[in-house]
């Protein structure tokens, strides 16, 4: 008498396993040796897992809001976010926004700003084609440094910032934003016109635009330092 068809399913399935084992066992592709399909390349190796998706800047304006995560909320204006080219190859990190800054709501366009401005168009470069941000977003009173808790606040927007744009070149813009995005303490008169990184990309420490409004004999540091960047960028298309 012949066995039911579920009996005859079970017998099928154990011996549909016990043949997928053995074949594991012998090294064919896209088995693994417990007998289950596995998800093998052509090449016998494991496919990677899909990169996870980079946030856009949108998304990452929309996460900060109206933001109170420090104290400087308080007596700020406009949050002053950031702008420029969303897929920016050469990014510039200042410390935090100025009066100007304050008031309209964007990074550098006081004076401090129309000195980068006038750097921008002297290596042929627009606003447009780079990103302009600050390590903090709302404006310290007075124009004073930001503090440590205020920074700390801060920071992690403007790693989203550059995890979003994926520059290939970020220029600091002063101690405070060296410091803050290299995690150091060295001085930046050490940091100043070597190459150093962050997550892989090459930054250049330069000094502030309001640092050369007040010392212009400094000037051609920064020229020389951008002449760095421009080399590398040329070098690296």
């Amino acid at each position: 008498m012949s066995d039911s068809p579920a009996v005859e399913l079970g017998r099928l399935l154990r011996q549909l396993r016990e043949f997928l084992a053995y074949q594991g066992r012998l090294g064919w592709l896209g088995v693994s040796a417990a007998g289950a399909p596995g998800t093998a390349t052509a090449c016998g190796e494991e496919a990677p897992a899909p990169a996870p998706r980079r946030p856009t800047l949108e998304e990452i304006r929309a996460e900060m809001g109206d933001c109170r995560r420090c104290k400087l909320w308080r007596t700020r204006t406009h949050l002053v976010f950031g702008e420029g080219s969303p897929t920016a190859a050469l990014m510039f990190i200042g410390e935090g926004p100025g009066a100007e800054e304050d008031l309209q709501g964007r990074p550098f366009v006081g004076p401090a700003g129309q000195l980068l401005n006038n750097l921008l168009t002297k290596l042929g470069l627009r606003r447009e084609e780079v990103y302009i941000a600050n390590v903090v977003k709302s404006r310290p009173p007075g124009n004073r440094e930001p503090e440590p808790d205020e920074i700390a606040a801060c920071l992690p927007f403007l790693k989203k910032q550059i995890e979003a744009i994926q520059p290939r070149v970020i220029v600091t813009l002063g101690r405070v934003a060296a410091q803050a995005l290299l995690d150091t303490a060295t001085p930046l008169t050490k940091l100043r016109g070597t190459w150093q990184r962050y997550q892989g990309i090459p930054v250049m420490p330069t000094f502030h635009p309001s640092y050369l409004l007040r010392f212009p004999r400094e000037r051609f540091k920064t020229w020389e330092d951008m002449q760095k960047v421009m080399e590398f960028l040329a070098r690296h298309e």
